[in-house]
This record gives C-alpha cells, structure tokens and sequence, in this order.
C-alpha cells in the first residue's frame, strides 16, 4: 500500500445533519490512500453507511467537502461520478433477469463498450472472484448461491475497474462459513488489483481482518480512532474504542498477526533441506508458510497435538519450527511493535 500526500477520498469538516436535527456525522475528517483497504466499523446508527454514501453521493453532506481523486464530488455530475466508483451492497442487487455476464457488463455497456471487449472483461473477472466464466455467465442470479452472488456483485463492480470500490456490508447476507472464505478471496483480489477500497461492517472482526487502516465510529458519527489493526487492538485510544472492541482482543490479534523468522526454533540437525524432510514426524501438508497469519498457525498446532510444525520458506525449503512458545512470543512481539509505533 502506497503514502501518497494527495489521497484518493478526502473529506473535510465533513457534517451530515437532517430536517429533523439528527447529526448523522459531525466535523468528520478523513483520507484513504491509494491501494488502501480503509474500513469503517462501528455500532448501528453511528453514521458509517452514511459516511459511505456521501462518497457517491448518494447522500449528500451538509456541509464540508468530499473530495475523490481530487475533485469535489457536489461539482461532478452524480452519474458520471457512479460509474467510476464500484458499488457493492449487503443485498448484491443484481438485476434478476439478466445473466451473470449480463450483469457484470453493465456499466461497461453504458460506458458503449464494444462487445469483444466487454465478454473479455466479463470472462476476466468471474475467473478472478472464483467463478468459471464458461459455466456461470449464462446463469441467472436465482441460480446462484447467497456467496456466489456476492461475487457476481464484485466483478459487477470491478467491471471498468474503478479507482474507487464502496462496500456497504458485503459479506452480512452470507453464512458465517462462506463469510470468512469470501473476506480472505477478496482480501487476496483487493491485494493483486490494488484498488483503493473503503468498506463499512459491524463486526470487529471483519475489520482487523480486512483492513489496513480502521476508523472506529461513534453515536453521532465523532471518529474515535483511527488506526492499523494491530494498533487497534494493542492500544485503544478511548474507553467507547476499548468497550467496541471488546475482550478478547490477544485472540484477535491471531486472525491478523504474521510469522516472522524470529518466531521459529531452529531445524534438527537431522531434517534435510528438501520440502519432503521438514519434519520426521510431520508430513509436508502440515507444515506453514512464513509470513503466514498466526491463526492458521494455531490451527496447524492444534491439530499437531501441540508438537512443532514446520515452516516453510517461498522456495518450499524449511526455515524452522513453530511451537506454542514462539505463537505466544509472535503475540508479545507484534504487541510491543503497536506499543512501540503508538509511542
């Protein structure tokens, strides 16, 4: 993720108060940067689906600026703004007698997009959401899965690829298995596409998980924090953060914590240096990737009936094992990183 000095989405003094004196958000400043995954988390009614729409214009604020790219969006035509701004909703709201492919190509058939590109474009996007183009292009969305659906949204938003993507609860209408497969599938895309994204959820956890930087909302819409994840859970800045939050928080902090070499404990002199002879007792597909997140490591421990477990390097070569010591060293050591950082 790149620093840029001009940010990608920029609001100023930003306030969002209805007829009936209701303040939705209140003096809010913020800027998501370039390639950055920003998510807004708060409890219901603090003014993060707000904050959201007022980026697209689909609410419009009462005073301040949002900017996008630069240009103030209460001077561009709200049309033109939407369709180079991606849109997915908790619903998906896909059109339900079109095609996949059909939907998928909408603004890129609005934009007059000839035909070869736009099935190309098509074809390239349910392949990357995971959804084979040859097989669910001609399908219709009744046909589809609460989470393939959410896919097809996606790619209907990626279609002209956006330099912006707005997510209002994504994942809320899936079940909780499929909401944490497709969190970590759009976690990898968002990454390999570096589209800036800003996304709102609830749940703290889909926060720390997804986010590169997370804005913690108040009743009101006043921003308590703003923060990285590990930073978040390490040190929250107020008592309503700490109470968001919740207990809990060294648990999280596995879901986005990384192996680092010095988490491990060297080789046995005894393994080899081919991937077949990490471990004598353990075969390869126990074993870990570095930089791996330290939740899968505590499941490779578990299921390892807590014996160490090989990690592995990007070339499948073993660098060392991981035992319960150094999962919990790897909790002390990002830790004492936020704390550092804070200071």
């Amino acid at each position: 993720m790149a620093d840029h000095a001009e940010p990608v989405i920029r609001l100023e003094s930003v306030r969002k108060e209805y007829p009936d004196g209701t303040v939705a958000v209140d003096s809010l400043d913020l800027d998501v940067r370039e390639h950055e995954l920003m998510v807004l988390v708060g409890p219901s009614g603090c003014g993060k689906s707000t904050t959201l729409r007022m980026v697209n214009r689909l609410v419009e604020p009462t005073s301040g600026r949002v900017l996008v790219t630069g240009e103030d969006v209460m001077t561009t035509d709200p049309v033109a703004l939407r369709r180079r701004i991606g849109y997915v909703i908790q619903h998906v709201g896909l059109f339900p007698h079109r095609t996949v492919g059909q939907n998928v190509a909408a603004v890129p058939a609005l934009l007059g997009w000839d035909a070869n590109r736009t099935k190309d474009r098509v074809a390239e996007l349910l392949d990357l959401v995971g959804l084979d183009h040859a097989v669910y292009a001609g399908r219709y969305p009744h046909q589809l899965s609460g989470g393939e659906q959410q896919r097809v949204g996606v790619a209907r938003a990626l279609a002209v690829d956006p330099p912006v993507l707005l997510m209002d609860e994504p994942f809320g209408a899936v079940d909780p298995a499929g909401r944490r497969h497709l969190q970590a599938e759009f976690w990898k895309i968002q990454r390999a596409l570096g589209t800036t994204v800003m996304l709102v959820t609830h749940d703290i956890d889909e926060a720390v998980r997804l986010g590169d930087r997370i804005a913690v909302f108040s009743q009101g819409g006043h921003l308590e924090q703003l923060a990285d994840a590990v930073t978040l859970l390490a040190r929250p800045a107020t008592e309503r953060v700490r109470d968001f939050v919740g207990t809990g928080r060294a648990v999280r902090l596995l879901g986005i914590g990384e192996l680092a070499p010095e988490d491990l404990d060297p080789l046995p002199a005894r393994t080899g240096a081919g991937p077949d002879e990490v471990a004598p007792d353990l075969a390869p597909r126990d074993a870990l990737e570095l930089h791996g997140r330290l939740d899968d490591a505590f499941a490779a421990l578990a299921a390892s009936g807590g014996q160490p477990v090989p990690v592995l390097g990007e070339d499948g070569r073993p660098l060392g094992l991981l035992s319960m010591t150094g999962l919990l060293g790897a909790l002390r050591r990002i830790t004492a990183e936020a704390e550092r950082d804070a200071a």
